[in-house]
C-alpha cells in the first residue's frame, strides 16, 4: 500500500476533531485520548487513500486506447456488423440505359422510366423504411377498394412495410384482403358530400390534417393515390423521394400551352400560358410526410380562397397540385409508366411497362 499525504483541508478536520475530542473526554487518562486521535488520523488516511485510488482506477478508464487496442476493437466491432453481400451488373457510363426518353428534369430530379433503376440497390438503402399509402374510398368508390388492395398487395412495394390508410365514410363496407406480413388497413372514418368536386375540395385538407395529426408519427413517406385504379406491374422504392409527381399520361408529350392549366388570373391555381414544366396528374403524388404536408397544406389554403371568390379550379385539386409543384419543383418525377389509362390511350413503344392502369367505370353513374 502507498499512504497519500493528507491535504491541507483534511489535516485541518483531523486536528479539529482530536481537540473535540479532549475538551469532551475530560474523565480519560491522556493515554487513552492519545489512542483516540491516532486511530482517528489513520481512518482518515485510508479513507483518503481509497477514494483516490478509485479515481485514479476511473481515470485509467477514461484514457485513450493503445493504437493496438483500437485497431483489434474495430476489426471486432466491424466483423460483428458485417453487411450483406449486394451482387448486381455495373453500370456502363457511356452506355446509358435509356436514350429514347427524357430522364433528367432541367432541375436535376431523375424521371423514372423502367431501365433506369436497380431495384435490389434501392430495396437494400429503403429496407428499414415504412411507406403510407392514402386512398379515398367514399361513397360509391368504395366498389373499387377490394381490387386496389388485391392488386397493391402484388405489386406495391413488395417486401416494404406499408400502412393502406383508407378514408371513407362507409367503414362496414372495407373489404377484408389477406395481407402481406408487415402491412396493415387502417380506416379513417370521414364525412361524405354531395358533390363529387366537394370531394376533390376537401382530400388535400383530410391529408394535410392526418400527416400532422398521425402519419407523421408512423410512416416515412405518403403515397396519394386514386381508388378507381389497378396495379398491374412493379411499383416500388424507386418512386420515393422528397416530393414527387406523376406525368399525366394524356400530356406528356404536349407543349405547355396545350396543359390544362388554370388559366383564369383571378384563381390561386392560375398558370400563365408561358410557363409550366410539365401537367403532373392529381391521381399519384407523394414524398416525406413532411413535404406532403407543406404540399396539401398549401393547396387546401389556395382552394379556401378560391371558394371565398366564389370560383373553383378547372381541374379542381389537380389544378392547385400543378401550381405548387411549379413553384416548388419536385426531387422526383415519375413517367407515364405510373398513371395509365389503357382505353383511352394508345401505347407507345416507350412505355414499356404500365404500373398503375385506371379501372373501367361509368363516371356518371359512379359520381352521382
Amino acid at each position: 500500500m502507498v499512504l497519500v499525504p493528507l491535504n491541507k483541508e483534511m489535516a485541518r478536520q483531523v486536528l479539529g476533531r482530536c481537540q473535540e475530542l479532549q475538551g469532551e473526554a475530560n474523565g480519560w487518562d491522556r493515554r487513552t485520548k492519545s489512542w483516540l486521535c491516532l486511530i482517528l488520523f489513520f481512518t482518515a488516511c485510508l479513507g483518503f487513500y481509497s477514494n483516490d485510488a478509485h479515481h485514479l482506477q476511473d481515470l485509467q478508464g477514461s484514457l485513450p486506447l493503445s493504437q493496438g487496442k483500437r485497431s483489434e476493437l474495430l476489426q471486432k466491432t466491424l466483423l460483428e456488423t458485417k453487411e450483406p453481400r449486394m451482387i448486381y451488373p455495373k453500370a456502363q457510363l457511356l452506355k446509358p440505359t435509356r436514350t429514347d426518353v427524357l430522364v433528367t428534369t432541367p432541375w436535376f430530379a431523375p424521371i423514372i422510366w423502367d431501365g433506369t433503376f436497380d431495384s435490389a440497390i434501392l430495396d437494400m438503402q429503403f429496407r428499414n423504411t415504412t411507406i403510407g399509402l392514402t386512398v379515398f374510398a367514399i361513397k360509391k368508390y368504395v366498389v373499387f377498394l377490394k381490387l386496389f388492395l388485391e392488386t397493391a398487395e402484388k405489386y406495391f412495394m413488395v417486401g416494404h412495410k406499408v400502412i393502406y390508410y383508407v378514408f371513407t365514410d362507409r367503414p362496414a363496407d372495407i373489404p377484408h384482403v389477406p395481407l402481406q406480413e408487415g402491412r396493415q388497413v387502417v380506416v379513417l372514418k370521414v364525412r361524405n358530400y354531395t358533390r363529387w368536386q366537394d370531394v376533390c375540395l376537401h382530400r388535400m385538407e383530410m391529408i394535410s390534417n392526418f400527416s400532422e395529426q398521425r402519419f407523421l408519427h408512423e410512416v416515412d413517406y405518403l403515397v396519394c393515390l386514386d381508388v378507381d385504379m389497378k396495379f398491374s406491374d412493379h411499383v416500388g422504392v424507386e418512386i420515393l423521394s422528397s416530393l414527387f409527381g406523376t406525368l399525366h399520361p394524356g400530356f406528356f408529350a404536349a407543349d405547355r400551352q396545350a396543359f390544362t392549366y388554370e388559366r383564369r388570373p383571378l384563381s390561386q391555381a392560375y398558370i400563365p400560358r408561358d410557363e409550366g414544366d410539365f401537367y403532373y396528374a392529381g391521381g399519384f403524388f407523394g414524398g416525406s410526410v413532411l413535404e406532403v404536408h407543406r404540399l396539401t397544406k398549401a393547396c387546401h389554403q389556395a382552394m379556401m380562397v378560391d371558394k371565398a371568390n366564389h370560383i373553383e379550379a378547372v381541374w379542381h385539386d389537380e389544378s392547385h397540385l400543378n401550381k405548387y409543384l411549379l413553384y416548388h419543383k419536385p426531387t422526383k418525377v415519375l413517367s407515364p409508366e405510373y398513371l395509365w389509362d389503357e382505353r383511352m390511350l394508345r401505347r407507345p413503344p416507350f412505355v414499356r411497362k404500365l404500373r398503375y392502369v385506371a379501372v373501367p367505370k361509368n363516371h356518371q353513374a359512379i359520381r352521382n
